[in-house]
C-alpha cells in the first residue's frame, strides 16, 4: 500500500485543474491526478472558445442576458452575474500565462492589455447577440492546455500522477462508518492502472476537476476519459448532485464511419453556415427566429426530428456562404480534419448529426465551489454551479471552469493555514487513514462481461434517455440499470479493480442519476424534452432536480 500526503489533491488536469493547481502552488504542495496521459481530456479538444465580455460593442449586461435566456429560466442570476462580471480578469490571466489567443489586425475589441497591438479576433456563436468568443483558431483547449501544463511542469510545488484513476473519495464518515453525515473528505483512494496498485492520498483540501460524462451516450464529442467519475465518487460519498437531466446534445458533429467524435464547432454557424437536410433545404428557420444559430438545445432537437421524419441518417452543414480562404485561415483544424476524410468542405457540405457533448448538471456547489462536504471542492464541467441553468450557451464552460477554480482557491485557502483540528485528528497523519482492503477479490479472467455491460448502458441511454424523452423510456431504461446494478456490483467486490471496472461502475452510477433526474422533472425544458410533458411548467418546475 502507497501512501501519498499534500495539502491539496486535484483530480483532473484539464483547465479547472490546471488553473487551480497553479494557483494554489503558490502557497502549498499540490498533488495533480490524471487518469490518462497528462494532457488528455475534454479541454484539450474544446474548438470555439471562451466567452468574455472584450468588445466595446458588447456589455455585461447582454452576456447575463444571453445566458440566462439558454438557461430556460433555471440559471441562478447572482451566479450568472459574478461569472460573466469576474469573466475578463480570470481570461486576462490566461493570456498571462502564455495561452496565444488569435489576434486580429481589424478589431472587434478593447485592449486590456499593456501592449497596444494586443486585440483578438472574437468569434459569434449560437445564442449569443454578439462577437465575445476568444479563440486561438479552432483549437482554443489545446491552446489553453499546453499553456497551463507546461507552467505546471514548470511548478516544483506541483506533483502531476498519470495514469491514476480515483476509486473513491475518503471522508470521515467513511472511517466512522457514519454513513449519512460525510464529515470531512480527507483525499481519495486511486488505482494507479499501469501497476494495478491502490494508493491513498491524503490531503487537507480535495478538488473534483474530473469533467463531465458523455461517455455514458453511444454517441459523443467527448473524449474516452469523461466517464463522470468525479460525480460518481461525489455521490457516493454524501454529496448533492444537481440537475443531472440536462446533458447538452452538440448539434454538429462530424458523420463517418471512421471518426464518430469529432467536433464541427458552431463557430462555423456564427461565420454563415446553414443545416439543411439531403434535400438542400435549410429547416431551421421554420422552428426558431435565429435560424442556425439558435441555441444549442433547439438546433439538437430539431436536427433529430429532422432526420426521424426524412428517415436521413444525417444533415448537411452547408457552408458555401463562407469564403474558402476564410474557412482554411480560421478553421484550419476542422478543414484538415475533413479533408482527411475526403471532404473538402470549401467545396461540399460536411455531414453532421447531433451527439452528447456537454453535462450541464453534477455536483452541487455554492459560489465558492464548495460542495456539502467539507473540504470537497468541484470545479469545472463536474460541478454544478447555477451558470448554465437547463442548457449550456457556447463557450460559457471553459469561463466557468476558470472563475470557478479561482474562487475555490480563494475559499480553500484560509482553511489550508488554520490550525483547527479535525474530529479524527490533529493532522492529516497518513497512519489513521485505513488501507485499501482487497477482501478476498481475485483477478478477473475474462474482459468481455465489462464490455458487454459498458455497450448496453451505452445503448440505453442513447435510445432512451436521449435527445427526445418519454415516460415509458425512462422507466424501461430504470428497469434495466437496476439489474445491471447487481451485475456491476458483484464484478466490483468480487474481483480485483481495474480501470475498466472502475469506469464501468461509475457509468451505471450517472446513468441512474440522470434517469432520476429525468423522471423526477415532469415537463420539457431546455435540454430534456419529454414528450409525455411537452410544455414548460413554471409554477412546479422552475427549480433545481436535487439528488
Amino acid at each position: 500500500m502507497t501512501l501519498l500526503q499534500s495539502q491539496v489533491l486535484i483530480l483532473g488536469t484539464g483547465i479547472a485543474g490546471l488553473s487551480a493547481a497553479l494557483k494554489f502552488a503558490d502557497h502549498c504542495q499540490v498533488i495533480l491526478v490524471s487518469k490518462t496521459d497528462r494532457a488528455e481530456g475534454s479541454t484539450r479538444y474544446a474548438q470555439g472558445g471562451i466567452a468574455s465580455v472584450w468588445s466595446k460593442q458588447d456589455s455585461f449586461e447582454e452576456h447575463f442576458n444571453d445566458t440566462l435566456v439558454a438557461g430556460a429560466g433555471l440559471c441562478n442570476p447572482n451566479i450568472v452575474n459574478l461569472c460573466v462580471r469576474e469573466g475578463p480578469v480570470r481570461v486576462k490571466e490566461l493570456i498571462d500565462l502564455g495561452v496565444e489567443f488569435t489576434k486580429t489586425p481589424v478589431s472587434h475589441s478593447i485592449n486590456l492589455s499593456t501592449d497596444p497591438t494586443e486585440v483578438f479576433d472574437l468569434n459569434r456563436e449560437g445564442g449569443h447577440g454578439k462577437r465575445r468568443i476568444l479563440h486561438s483558431d479552432d483549437l482554443t483547449g489545446w491552446a489553453i492546455e499546453k499553456a497551463l501544463l507546461k507552467k505546471a511542469e514548470e511548478n516544483r510545488n506541483i506533483q502531476i500522477l498519470e495514469h491514476h484513476i480515483a476509486i473513491d473519495l475518503i471522508t470521515e464518515g467513511k472511517i466512522l462508518k457514519r454513513w449519512r453525515k460525510p464529515g470531512r473528505c480527507l483525499g481519495a483512494y486511486v488505482l494507479n492502472s499501469k501497476t494495478r496498485q491502490v494508493i491513498t492520498l491524503a490531503a487537507k483540501v480535495t478538488v473534483l476537476a474530473t469533467g463531465g460524462a458523455g461517455k455514458v451516450y453511444l454517441y459523443t464529442s467527448n473524449p474516452n476519459t469523461t466517464t463522470g467519475d468525479g460525480i460518481a465518487i461525489a455521490h457516493r460519498a454524501g454529496a448533492k448532485v444537481s440537475n443531472l437531466e440536462f446533458m447538452q446534445f452538440h448539434p454538429t458533429c462530424l458523420y463517418h464511419l471512421n471518426n464518430r467524435t469529432f467536433l464541427i464547432s458552431e463557430a462555423l454557424r456564427g461565420e454563415g453556415a446553414v443545416l439543411r437536410n439531403l434535400s438542400g433545404v435549410e429547416f431551421m428557420n421554420r422552428h426558431h427566429p435565429m435560424g442556425s444559430l439558435a441555441p444549442r438545445d433547439i438546433v439538437a432537437r430539431t436536427i433529430d426530428i429532422e432526420m426521424k421524419r426524412t428517415g436521413d441518417p444525417h444533415v448537411w452543414l452547408d457552408c458555401s456562404k463562407i469564403s474558402p480562404d476564410e474557412i482554411r485561415n480560421r478553421f484550419p483544424n476542422i478543414y484538415e480534419n475533413c479533408l482527411h476524410h475526403g471532404m473538402d468542405i470549401t467545396q461540399q457540405p460536411i455531414p453532421v448529426v447531433p451527439a452528447a457533448h456537454y453535462t450541464c448538471g453534477g455536483v452541487c456547489v455554492d459560489e465558492n465551489s464548495q460542495t456539502n462536504i467539507e473540504n470537497l471542492y468541484a470545479i469545472g464541467e463536474v460541478a454544478c454551479t447555477g451558470l448554465h441553468g437547463a442548457n449550456r450557451l457556447a463557450s460559457n464552460s471553459l469561463l466557468e471552469a476558470v472563475v470557478f477554480a479561482h474562487r475555490a482557491v480563494e475559499n480553500a485557502l484560509p482553511k489550508l493555514q488554520s490550525s483547527e483540528p479535525s474530529p479524527l485528528q490533529e493532522d492529516l497523519s497518513l497512519t489513521l487513514l485505513p488501507n485499501w482492503d482487497t477482501g478476498h477479490a481475485v483477478e478477473l479472467e475474462e474482459k468481455i462481461d465489462i464490455a458487454a455491460n459498458w455497450l448496453e448502458i451505452r445503448h440505453l441511454m442513447w435510445n432512451y434517455v436521449g435527445i427526445v424523452r418519454s415516460n415509458r423510456r425512462l422507466e424501461r431504461a430504470q428497469k434495466r440499470l437496476n439489474l445491471l446494478r447487481t451485475e456491476i456490483n458483484t464484478y466490483y467486490w468480487d474481483f480485483l479493480l481495474t480501470k475498466d471496472l472502475i469506469e464501468l461502475r461509475n457509468i451505471l452510477t450517472v446513468a441512474e442519476l440522470i434517469v432520476q433526474c429525468a423522471i423526477l422533472r415532469k415537463e420539457s425544458r431546455g435540454l430534456h424534452y419529454t414528450v409525455d410533458y411537452p410544455e414548460v411548467d413554471n409554477l412546479h418546475f422552475s427549480k433545481d432536480t436535487i439528488l
